[in-house]
C-alpha cells in the first residue's frame, strides 16, 4: 500500500520501486488496485469521474497501470459513470469497484465480497477459487453483534494527546472491539489529563463507568493521571493502565497509600526520594536511548488467581512493547504487603509486566500494549474484561460489583 494522492513527491519512490517489482516479478504474479475518489456534487446530483481519470493518467506517466480501480464514494455510483471509468481508465467493466462510505467502517469486506473484488482478484491473478465467494460468516456474525449492540457504556480516556483522536487509535479501537463482544457500544469520553486536579476529578469521572489511561511519553499531563488513578481506585472504577497508564498507577499507590508524597518516575523527577519507575541498572550508562527501550514481543508468565489469569485463560502470553523505564524492583516488597499483586512478570521474574489489585473488579496496571492485538471479531482479553467490569458496574447503579 502505497497511500498518498498520485502525483504527490513524497511517494514517487515508492511509486518506482512497486513499478519495478511488478516488472520484475512478472505481468502474471502482480496486481495493481487503484483507489480513487469519485466526488459526488449536490448542485447538480451526479459523480464526477474526472478526477479519476486524470488520476488514472498521473499514475500510467509513472508505467504503472491500474487492472482495478476501487471507487472511493459517499453516494451508490451509478452504472453509467463505472463504465464511463472503465472505458476511459482502460480497466475491463467489472473491475471497477464500488467502495461506499458505511455506518460501520467493519462492513466494508462484505460489501467489496458482494461487489466481487475477491473472485476478480483470483480471476486476474490466474489463482483458484474465482468462481467461490469468500466465506466472511465469522466476519459477518461479528457485524451482526456490532448492530444488535442497544445499551453503552462510558469510557474516560484521560491523556495528554486527546485533542489528537487519532493519537490513540488503537486503544479506541480495541475499546469498541471490547464492547462489541459485551455486547454494548462504548462510548469514549475524551479527557485532557491536564485539566485534572483533586478539586474537580469527580465532577469528570463521576459519571463514567469506568477509565482508561493509555501510554505516552514526557511529563505534561502526569499529575492528571496521577488524580485519575486515586480517583479510580478509591471510588471503585474499573482503571485500566497501559504502560504509562500503569506507571502512574504505581506513583499513584506509592504517594497515597504508602505515604511517600515525593515518590515519581525518574522520566519526570530524576530526584525523586522514592523512585517507584527507574531505570534498570543494566539499562544505565552512557548508552545510546534506542539501546535502553524494550520493543517488540517480550515473554511474559501469569500469576495463577488474578484477573490476568481470567483474562487470558493461560499462564503465559507475549505481548509488545514500547517504553523505557520499568517499575523499581525496590519497591516490590512494600507494595505487596499494602495489597498490590504483581500478576504478570517476566519469566527470570526481573521485570513487573503487570499489576493489579485484587479486591478491585478491576484494577489493572501493563507495562506493555495490549491495543496492538485485538481485533474487531476477536477482542483483547484485558479489554474485553474491562468492558465487562464497566457493564456490570453500571448494571449495579454506578456502585463496584460485588467482588467473587
Amino acid at each position: 500500500e502505497i497511500g498518498g494522492t498520485t502525483g504527490d513527491i513524497e511517494s514517487q519512490p515508492f511509486l518506482e520501486a512497486i513499478r519495478q517489482i511488478g516488472r520484475e516479478v512478472g505481468v502474471e504474479n502482480r496486481l495493481f488496485i487503484h483507489v480513487t475518489l469519485i466526488p459526488y456534487l449536490e448542485s447538480s446530483g451526479e459523480h464526477k469521474s474526472k478526477p479519476t481519470q486524470h488520476s488514472v493518467k498521473e499514475l500510467q506517466s509513472f508505467g504503472i497501470v491500474p487492472d482495478i480501480i476501487v471507487a472511493r464514494c459517499d453516494k451508490p455510483v451509478d452504472a453509467q459513470t463505472m463504465k464511463k471509468i472503465a472505458l476511459f481508465c482502460n480497466v475491463k467493466p467489472d473491475c471497477v469497484i464500488e467502495n461506499r462510505t458505511l455506518p460501520i467502517l467493519y462492513g466494508a469486506p462484505v460489501m467489496l465480497r458482494d461487489a466481487g473484488l475477491d473472485r476478480i482478484v483470483l480471476r486476474e491473478l490466474h489463482l483458484p477459487g474465482a468462481d467461490t465467494p469468500c466465506d466472511l460468516t465469522h466476519w459477518e456474525e461479528m457485524l451482526g453483534r456490532i448492530q444488535n449492540c442497544r445499551e453503552t457504556v462510558r469510557v474516560a480516556l484521560v491523556g495528554k494527546y486527546v485533542k489528537l483522536h487519532d493519537s490513540y487509535l488503537s486503544v479506541m479501537e480495541a475499546l469498541h472491539h471490547a464492547g462489541w463482544e459485551n455486547g454494548v457500544r462504548t462510548e469514549i469520553s475524551w479527557i485532557d489529563s491536564e485539566g485534572i486536579t483533586s478539586e474537580n476529578a469527580a465532577q469528570l469521572l463521576e459519571n463514567q463507568d469506568a477509565v482508561i489511561v493509555p501510554g505516552g511519553f514526557g511529563g505534561r499531563g502526569i499529575e492528571g493521571m496521577i488524580e485519575t488513578a486515586r480517583y479510580a481506585r478509591e471510588n471503585g472504577i474499573p482503571y485500566f493502565g497501559i504502560c504509562l497508564g500503569m506507571q502512574v498507577a504505581a506513583i499513584e499507590f506509592a504517594r497515597t497509600v504508602l505515604g511517600y508524597t515525593d515518590a515519581n518516575s525518574v522520566e519526570f523527577n530524576e530526584e525523586s526520594g522514592y523512585p517507584v519507575i527507574a531505570l534498570m541498572p543494566d539499562q544505565k550508562g552512557n548508552l545510546p536511548k534506542g539501546g535502553t527501550m524494550r520493543l517488540g514481543a517480550y515473554p511474559c508468565r501469569i500469576r495463577p488467581g488474578s484477573v490476568m489469569e481470567r483474562a487470558y485463560g493461560e499462564l503465559e502470553i507475549q505481548e509488545r512493547h514500547r517504553h523505557r523505564y520499568e517499575f523499581n524492583n525496590d519497591c516490590r516488597r512494600e507494595f505487596e504487603e499494602n495489597g498490590m499483586i504483581f500478576s504478570g512478570l517476566s519469566p527470570d521474574g526481573r521485570l513487573v509486566e503487570a499489576m493489579e489489585l485484587p479486591d478491585r473488579a478491576f484494577y489493572v496496571g501493563v507495562q506493555y500494549h495490549p491495543e496492538f492485538k485485538s481485533r474487531p471479531n476477536k477482542a483483547h482479553p484485558l479489554f474485553r474484561e474491562f468492558i465487562r467490569a464497566a457493564k456490570e458496574r453500571k448494571e449495579d447503579g454506578g456502585f463496584p460489583p460485588e467482588q467473587p
